[in-house]
């Protein structure tokens, strides 16, 4: 890739958190990185001097870039030590260390001990993680420890053991922190009860929990233990104020794929996330071109055989934003709320934001594409038979019922034609009227294409609502144009859009393409319209005394007004002066006008 794709890449990142990886031009991954805010992070690489060589070297070796947004900062941080130990880049010498994120594991053995640690083995053993903050760690562990009691030593406690009185029990069982499992003084069973509830309070399921201990503690206060009830009461409000769960943090979900899809009219993108561990260890966005009218679901599927197959992936579970079928021996999950809709989110907003990467670049790199997609997107949303490429939008001008004009600006491609742009006086409406000088005006702007032969647009835009549209309509009507140019209306709310013979309006989304251009049109008719308005009074200001003049026209002023530059100069003029502007006859004119008054 070269310079100019990575300075399209750095304008279209978003102002998101997330991870950035960076690429050499080979395509290897070398360094891997988290931002609260990538398109800051990324861009201080390229603008800044970097005092660090190591950074240096690495700016120097960037060919691409790639990223993945998630929803918060923790989550970025927990996706980078994921992406840095699966795939070891180069420049990430810090975080290649034998540094993880700590677990807390739920040992495979007879009265399991739980432990944090940051080292994870197949041995069987559960594991619950990773976390951002070893402080969130040690409260878990300390919650655990003071609402269960639980071993602490490494014998192996097993029946035969424990019968033959191999141990004896420690300072922990004297302390009450111990049952004295080691003794057989605790059963097997008792105690994995209590493993079962760790396990609930380490997924985030604290219900059954909170449950217990709250009975312990009525039962506490019944008996006037007030000390024992208040340290049990203290425990409840840490359970129900502690928040253990995050996008990517949760250890139900596991050797799992998520695909998602968001499409225009001519390309699908899916997004597609693996999580392993309860974490995202992958993430990829395919853009998919529609070679016919193909549905999202058929894309979607395409798409799922096409990313497994490439990345070798052997999940048997799918969560989808809608039932698929792909042939294989499957779990497909459409997810409706809770922890795995929210992954199926994160998977939506990722394809999102590489749809809108990918419209700024095309923007750049290939305008005809770009307009090619913008005119089919805006034929479609306002359910037209054919692109507005060619799109005209009145505006009237009335400020305080003087010198009523009008204004028509002209779009072509989606684009502010202003060469074609053209200004109206209102000549047969007398005092302020909008409705008249509507009709006036659409009147005289197709009257004269069509004495012309020039081409009509495709659509017509009028700024007000039902009764400015009505107006419109009669002149098309007079000029036999109805239904041969579709005629859309917009109320002050500009969302509301205004068909012929329909009075339910049409509500476009605020975050539309089609609504931004169709605003676009909107701002440049009142700027153009109001521009003139305003020139028009200043002139007529100016104007006045010179007009009063007999036998003094429009192109006599303007030609002294070029040369004099105000009025005060024309009347204070000497007679050979204004002669060798405007000749003898009409200098005598202004001369004697100034000099008799």
């Amino acid at each position: 890739m070269g310079e100019p794709a990575l300075k399209i890449q750095l304008k279209t990142l978003p102002n998101a958190p997330g991870v950035y990886q960076y690429f050499d031009e080979e395509g290897t991954l070398i360094y891997v990185g988290k931002a609260k805010n990538l398109k800051k992070r990324v861009s201080s690489y390229f603008t800044k001097t970097h005092e660090n060589g190591k950074t240096r070297v690495l700016v120097k070796k960037i060919a691409s870039i790639k990223h993945i947004v998630v929803a918060t900062e923790t989550d970025a941080l927990l996706l980078e030590n994921n992406l840095i130990k699966k795939n070891k880049p180069r420049y990430n010498v810090l975080l290649k260390d034998d540094k993880t994120y700590p677990w807390i594991c739920i040992k495979k053995e007879r009265f399991p001990r739980v432990f944090s640690t940051r080292r994870v083995f197949k041995d069987g053993s559960e594991y619950f993680g990773p976390y951002t903050s070893m402080k969130t760690v040690y409260t878990l562990l300390d919650l655990i420890k003071g609402l269960y009691q639980l071993r602490t030593c490494k014998y192996d406690l097993s029946p035969e053991k424990i019968a033959t009185g191999k141990y004896k029990v420690c300072l922990e069982y004297h302390l009450g922190n111990c049952k004295g499992a080691c003794e057989g003084l605790e059963t097997a069973k008792a105690y994995d009860e209590n493993i079962v509830a760790i396990r609930e309070i380490l997924k985030g399921n604290f219900k059954d929990s909170l449950s217990q201990f709250k009975q312990q503690m009525k039962q506490f206060a019944e008996e006037m233990q007030f000390e024992e009830a208040q340290q049990i009461k203290e425990k409840v409000e840490v359970l129900e104020n502690y928040q253990a769960k995050s996008t990517i943090i949760n250890p139900k979900i596991s050797n799992v794929d998520v695909f998602s899809i968001v499409s225009d009219e001519s390309f699908g993108y899916v997004n597609f996330l693996q999580i392993s561990y309860g974490s995202i260890i992958r993430s990829h966005t395919l853009e998919i071109k529609k070679k016919l009218d193909e549905t999202d679901l058929q894309l979607l599927e395409l798409a799922i055989t096409e990313i497994r197959q490439r990345f070798n992936s052997n999940s048997k579970e799918l969560y989808v934003p809608f039932e698929v079928n792909v042939g294989e021996n499957l779990k497909i999950t459409v997810p409706q709320l809770g922890d795995k809709k929210h992954i199926l989110d994160l998977s939506i907003r990722n394809a999102k934001y590489f749809r809108m990467d990918r419209f700024k670049q095309i923007k750049i790199t290939d305008p005809d594409r770009h307009v090619k997609r913008i005119m089919a997107q805006m034929k479609a949303d306002l359910h037209l038979s054919e692109e507005p490429r060619h799109i005209e939008c009145f505006d009237n001008s009335n400020i305080q019922g003087t010198h009523p004009v009008a204004a028509c600006v002209v779009f072509k491609n989606g684009k502010p034609s202003k060469k074609e742009y053209r200004h109206f006086n209102i000549k047969t409406v007398v005092g302020p009227d909008d409705f008249a000088s509507m009709e006036e005006v659409v009147y005289r702007r197709y009257k004269r294409l069509l004495d012309e032969k020039e081409p009509l647009p495709q659509l017509i835009i009028i700024d007000g609502g039902k009764g400015q549209l009505s107006s419109a309509l009669k002149s098309l009507d007079a000029l036999d144009l109805r239904g041969k140019i579709a005629i859309i209306g917009i109320a002050k709310r500009l969302e509301e859009l205004f068909y012929p013979d329909d009075p339910i309006p049409l509500y476009l989304d605020k975050k539309s393409e089609t609504l931004k251009i169709i605003q676009q049109l909107r701002n440049e008719a009142h700027r153009f319209g109001i521009e003139h308005h305003r020139n028009k009074r200043s002139k007529t200001a100016l104007n006045t005394e010179l007009e009063g003049i007999p036998g003094i026209g429009d192109k006599t002023i303007v030609e002294l007004l070029k040369t004099f530059k105000s009025v005060k100069r024309i009347a204070n003029a000497k007679l050979d002066e204004l002669e060798a502007v405007v000749g003898v006859s009409r200098a005598a004119k202004i001369y004697n006008y100034y000099h008799t008054k």
